[in-house]
């Protein structure tokens, strides 16, 4: 009995429409570069050409619109705010700005345009702030006060234009504006974002000489803008004397800007001095007080430092907040040191400093990279006696830990529990949990989950679909794949190249090559390229089919692509000639995958050892055995070649082939598949039929081959299509001792018994 070609529905394609919006074509305004070189003369600070005092690159800009279809978002300002930012939006290059700005005359106070100055440095729209504030100094109702000069300074600053901030600054007397603190920290930080920290330091001195009282925002600005331009140490440690001479007290952000220094300049004892001054300043420490100190130890390799500087804080009556702990174990997470993250937990608790989910999900990401499956579940459980909960982050890491473990299962379990706990899934919950079961050919589990999301209005994304499709197709359940894969267009989840392949892997393991050339229509259609899976895949389904010439032409077609031959790719070939029984091209096939620096895997070694044997080749059969035996880089090719010679066969040995099954199994069932095809079709041609019949039932026992036996009063079927010669040969010997054996023993027997295969 051959199975049914799957006809497909003929597509409908969609053109989209296409909105073209009028332009307008101006000229180009060019500007030349202005530099600024020369003495410190207070003099030079008050007149327009001040800016000869210093040096300053100023980028060549050009002239920007707004867009007329940038919106302000609804409610953020008043109703006239809006409309004038609108319109001013809408206004073409030339157009009047008194005409927009009279119609708001004696509705609008200089906050509210403070807000529209502020949306255009959001826009990054200096032209259009320049231009207002330009008009506004000729109109006494509207006149710019400082607030207003220090907004459009900061914008100019953020565009490099400092010639045009240090006029804007130099005019502020002529127009009656006096200059404070802000307008002169504005300009500080115009020049310092632009790596100019030797203006910002003689703009301090010049603000002093003013009489001009700097703040602590003042002093932060000079410091940051020489800890980034590189200032030693001991000249920003001046400054902070400095600064703390003049009356001002350093606050947090004083103290980050420090540690930030010692940090990049690799100066741990000197960010040690500058934590231990800020605790007796009474200054509370934050995030990035914690992530600034511990990226300087990360950088030394001394996190154990760390440790012990929050053991002291505590100590002192600091108590570090959870923050501090997540973000030192985090250092030790990504450094690979388990036990030290560990460590921290403890600490931490010991502190009396309660964990957070985070804390928790740290350690569970970082013990599922490790593969200590058992230690994430202790955890896990210990989390949640401590009343812990675990949030969506917390589910959304064991989700991913357990299914890329092979713990397919175990996934569903947790999802399970999450919805139990009523925490909320997120699609990378959804997508995590679609991989799995996608993984797993887990369908039933994988149509529950959709159904759920559809209940929620949760509309899939293509990657969780993606996960339905490739769980259907890993169970053989060719219609349903397709009609997930056609509901994503549906839906508006459109395919993406990695769907495709998943549903050519699917039809390809079948070899059912016709359906599998349609889809590959269908994806050419949609305007996606083959890729190295879909290749691989369509090389595995021609061969599964029986169409060895066009496994091998598709190869030849994968070479001249710009797809890159993988692993996978050079082991589908070697099961082509394998297949054909060809003995040398397989040797030859086998060789080259050596000499691409890849060891063989043990699916290459039986593809071989079935040619050899189909070919009565017993003594290089025998000779390949014993180099796959010998291994030294792999137990698992020593574990399975020992098996495969009948050394195993008892069942305390026999747990070390199972351990192999069991390791596999985290590749999940597209692996497996291939992996116990390749195994049977060597035991079957090396005359182990029983020990092939017991790993058939090992790879049942591991929910591959679903489809395999069927029985009811009427029909008792054997469906091997997605099997090797050898795999289904031990399949259905297996079947029909079992037929034989219930017939001896008297029972019922069907009317009706059949085999499915794939028609070639």
């Amino acid at each position: 009995m051959t199975l049914l070609f799957l006809p497909f529905p003929s597509c409908q394609f969609f053109r989209q429409t296409f909105f073209h919006r009028e332009e307008r074509w101006i000229p180009l305004l060019r500007r030349r570069r202005h530099g600024h070189s020369g003495s410190t003369n207070h003099d030079l600070w008050a007149g327009r050409k001040v800016g000869m005092m210093m040096t300053a690159a100023a980028r060549s800009k050009e002239l920007v619109l707004g867009n007329p279809a940038v919106a302000v978002e609804k409610g953020k300002y008043s109703y006239d705010v809006e409309s004038l930012i609108d319109k001013l939006s809408s206004l073409p290059p030339r157009g009047s700005i008194a005409r927009c700005l009279d119609a708001f005359r004696n509705r609008l106070s200089l906050s509210d345009l403070g807000l529209v100055f502020k949306e255009f440095a959001r826009r990054g729209d200096w032209q259009r702030s320049l231009r207002l504030f330009k008009y506004m100094q000729r109109q006494s109702w509207c006149r710019p006060d400082e607030h207003i000069h220090a907004i459009l300074i900061g914008v100019l600053g953020r565009e490099a234009l400092l010639d045009k901030c240090l006029d804007v600054f130099n005019d502020m007397p002529s127009h009656g504006v006096p200059r404070t603190a802000l307008s002169y920290t504005a300009l500080i930080n115009a020049y310092g974002r632009n790596g100019d920290h030797s203006a910002a330091l003689s703009l301090l001195a010049q603000m002093k000489s003013d009489r001009v009282a700097p703040t602590a925002l003042t002093y932060n600005t000079v410091l940051n803008s020489c800890a980034r331009g590189g200032v030693p140490w001991d000249q920003l440690i001046g400054l902070f004397a400095e600064m703390r001479h003049d009356g001002v007290r350093p606050d947090l952000v004083t103290y980050n800007t420090l540690l930030a220094a010692a940090g990049a300049r690799g100066l741990a004892d000197e960010a040690e001095m500058v934590l231990r001054t800020m605790l007796n300043a009474g200054v509370v420490p934050d995030n990035s007080t914690h992530t600034y100190l511990v990226d300087t130890f990360a950088k030394l390799g001394r996190l154990e430092r760390v440790s012990e500087l929050l053991d002291e804080m505590a100590a002192g009556g600091h108590l570090p907040d959870a923050t501090a702990y997540n973000l030192l174990m985090e250092a030790f997470a990504r450094a690979g040191a388990a036990k030290e993250a560990v460590g921290v937990l403890r600490q931490m608790q010991a502190a009396g400093c309660p964990p957070t989910a985070a804390t928790y999900s740290t350690l569970l990401g970082l013990y599922g990279r490790s593969g200590r499956y058992e230690d994430v579940r202790e955890l896990f459980l210990e989390m949640k006696i401590g009343n812990t909960a675990p949030d969506a982050d917390t589910y959304n890491i064991l989700i991913r830990v357990f299914g890329e473990g092979g713990y397919f299962k175990e996934v569903v379990t947790l999802f399970d529990d999450m919805v139990e706990e009523k925490v909320e899934p997120n699609m990378e919950t959804y997508e995590g949990l679609m991989l799995a079961c996608g993984k797993g050919g887990l369908h039933q589990d994988a149509k529950a989950v959709l159904s759920q999301m559809n209940s929620k209005g949760v509309v899939p994304s293509p990657k969780a679909y993606t996960g339905v499709v490739e769980a259907y197709g890993q169970a053989a359940l060719y219609e349903e794949a397709f009609v997930a894969f056609n509901t994503m267009h549906e839906i508006g989840s459109m395919p993406t190249v990695e769907t495709y392949s998943s549903l050519v892997n699917a039809f390809a393991r079948g070899g059912l090559f016709k359906e599998l050339q349609a889809i590959l229509a269908r994806m050419r259609g949609a305007g996606y390229q083959m890729n190295e899976d879909s290749f691989n895949g369509v090389i595995e389904g021609y061969c599964q089919g029986g169409q060895f010439e066009d496994a091998l032409k598709a190869y030849v077609e994968m070479q001249k692509s710009r797809c890159n031959p993988n692993e996978r790719t050079l082991e589908a070939v070697l099961s082509v000639y394998s297949a054909a029984g060809l003995v040398d091209e397989s040797k030859e096939q086998f060789q080259e995958i050596q000499s691409a620096g890849i060891m063989p895997s043990i699916m290459a070694y039986c593809m071989l050892l079935s040619v050899y044997a189909k070919n009565d080749r017993w003594s290089e059969a025998y000779e390949l055995l014993e180099e796959m035996k010998t291994n030294r880089i792999s137990s698992t090719h020593q574990v399975i070649a020992s098996m495969i010679k009948g050394e195993y066969d008892d069942e305390s040995n026999w747990q070390m082939v199972e351990y192999v099954f069991d390791k596999y199994n985290a590749e999940g069932c597209g692996f497996g598949l291939r992996f116990y095809n390749a195994l049977l079709e060597a035991l079957w041609w090396l005359g182990q039929k029983a020990r092939a019949a017991r790993v058939l039932h090992e790879a049942e026992r591991r929910g591959l081959f679903p489809e395999l036996y069927h029985q009811s009063k009427l029909v008792w079927s054997v469906d091997v299509h997605r099997m090797s010669v050898g795999g289904a040969l031990a399949a259905v010997s297996v079947w029909l001792n079992e037929i034989h054996g219930r017939f001896k023993r008297g029972d019922n027997l069907p009317h009706l018994a059949t085999i499915i295969v794939v028609a070639s």
